[in-house]
């Protein structure tokens, strides 16, 4: 397996990335890693630590694609930045997946224009994976698409269900859609013609809407929706996580006694914030795109970073494109044209 990483991509490139990837590299011996960036900024970053070089090659791409610049144009301007020729290396098939902590509409833009979809689909989606109180669950789409059309929700279900199934290893993914109501009769237009849809399409598991309070209960493994709800969603679940590790660390430390309590439960709270933390999952696999992509965090520290690429590492194990694909083809016809 080949990786080809947008080394200037994110807030703390490069000097993060460059750190995660060293750190996966020691964590596993499966795959090996293109850098594209600057060469020169990049191999002074590299010499600071202990790797196989073997199983690292730098591509030189001098220029950098901002997360204010217009993404279509920044991608068809900037050939020579990190983020495109780490792209292209993907659509040629030298890398197995791209990895980005950079602009997410110019890796939206530039997968969709490069890398291409896979045959069939009609929208590809971000989908990353949220901690819920009983295991993981895929929230697609999270972004990627703020107006969609019922039939682009239902083959976010399908690629769901792929990954889920596939990649993290759950035998028959439970489907839910997320509605303001769990009753099959609730929500707007576009809703209720996908709870249509999804009741009746074979091969889905679909268990009916989810709320948006039942959205980290544990009791769905994939939730769909429209981009624009999805990312309000993602946004307020990881504020109120934040704000709710910050009030408990508030009042454990407000009073001596709690403060003594707390020394005994701080291996229980140390496993809490494991669970909540996002750089544990590393980033949001872009589904229903003709090669892998892993957008990850535009704030990933090194840890997180390495966790992207460890991402990365199971969505080609898992082969998702490939089955996204079997999976798109067994589709009815007018479910899965263009």
């Amino acid at each position: 397996m080949k990786f080809a990483i947008d080394v200037f991509g994110g807030d703390n490139s490069p000097t993060a990335v460059i750190k995660g990837c060293v750190d996966a590299l020691q964590l596993y011996n499966d795959f090996s890693l293109i850098l594209c960036g600057d060469e020169s900024i990049i191999k002074n970053e590299l010499s600071q630590y202990e790797y196989d070089a073997s199983r690292v090659e730098i591509v030189h791409a001098p220029d950098v694609i901002g997360c204010d610049e217009q993404p279509t144009v920044a991608i068809k301007r900037k050939k020579e930045s990190s983020l495109v020729k780490a792209l292209y290396l993907t659509q040629y098939g030298t890398a197995d997946c791209f990895i980005s902590a950079g602009s997410t509409g110019a890796v939206l833009a530039g997968a969709t224009l490069i890398v291409k979809r896979v045959p069939g689909i009609k929208r590809p989606a971000l989908a990353p994976i949220m901690p819920t109180l009983k295991g993981p669950v895929m929230l697609i789409d999270c972004g990627a698409n703020v107006d969609c059309k019922p039939e682009y929700l239902l083959q976010f279900a399908v690629m769901g269900t792929a990954y889920m199934r596939d990649v993290v290893g759950i035998e028959n993914p439970r489907v839910g859609l997320i509605n303001n109501g769990a009753e099959e009769g609730k929500g707007n237009e576009l809703t209720k013609a996908v709870y249509q849809l999804l009741k009746a399409m074979s091969g889905i598991n679909f268990v009916g809407n989810c709320e948006a309070r039942d959205v980290m209960s544990g009791n769905f493994d994939v939730l769909v929706c429209d981009g624009f709800v999805g990312n309000a969603v993602l946004k307020a679940t990881e504020g109120a996580a934040e704000a709710v590790m910050k009030m408990i660390k508030s009042e454990l430390m407000s009073r001596k006694r709690s403060k003594f309590g707390a020394m005994f439960c701080r291996k229980s709270f140390r496993a809490l914030k494991k669970k909540m933390d996002y750089t544990e999952y590393g980033g949001a696999p872009m589904l229903g795109i003709n090669g892998g992509i892993i957008k990850a965090h535009g704030s990933s520290d090194a840890k997180a970073f390495c966790s992207a690429v460890g991402q990365a590492r199971r969505l080609v194990l898992g082969r998702i494109t490939e089955s996204i694909a079997r999976a798109v083809e067994a589709m009815p016809a007018d479910e899965g044209e263009n």
